[in-house]
């Protein structure tokens, strides 16, 4: 029997990632560059991708409000 590959992928392209975070794909891009530190992103040539466990991170860390 052949070991199991994960099906969640760990890099996401941009659409995946629009969805993720629950925004367009143009809202993404400004906040993938804006100026403040924007959201975490791996160059793979051309394209951009999105690690999975960065978004959940960057989620945390811009969260307001409620009990912290």
């Amino acid at each position: 029997m052949k070991d199991q590959v994960t099906t969640t992928p760990l890099l996401l392209d941009s659409k995946d990632a629009a969805q993720v975070l629950s925004v367009s794909p143009r809202k993404l891009w400004a906040m993938t560059f804006e100026d403040q530190p924007g959201l975490p992103y791996i160059r793979c040539g051309r394209l951009v991708r999105y690690p999975l466990s960065d978004l959940q991170r960057w989620i945390d860390d811009h969260k307001e409000g409620g009990n912290e």
